[in-house]
């Protein structure tokens, strides 16, 4: 099977209108900037579901940009020492690593979080 060219199309399929005034709304809720450490509310839990009895700690409800979010995923990982991920609004590490993320976000400037 031949993979679908792209390259003239957008996500959404369109490739040509015949309306001058046509503008092509992207629909990205991004925000612009992450909001300051001691605004935000994240959460921390523990989570194994899907992950073949594997588990992996999560941080959950962060408000910024994805660059924020994968320098701060990385840096809990270089904490911990373990392996992990940053995608989808939140951070995933391996292993139960809730009280030393824990600890690196209260020492970071992170309001108390909630730890499931």
């Amino acid at each position: 099977m031949s993979k679908k060219h792209t390259s003239a199309t957008n996500s959404y399929g369109f490739v040509y209108s015949t309306n001058p005034d046509f503008n092509l709304e992207t629909g990205d809720n991004t925000p612009a900037s992450s909001l300051p450490a001691d605004q935000q509310k994240l959460k921390i839990r523990l989570d194994t579901k899907h992950r073949a009895g594997k588990s992996v700690t999560l941080i959950e409800g962060f408000k910024g940009t994805v660059e924020d979010l994968e320098q701060l995923g990385k840096s809990l990982k270089n904490h911990c020492g373990t392996g992990g991920s940053a995608k989808d609004n939140e951070i995933i590490i391996q292993g139960d690593q809730r009280d030393r993320v824990l600890q690196w976000l209260l020492k970071q400037g992170y309001k108390q979080t909630k730890k499931m």
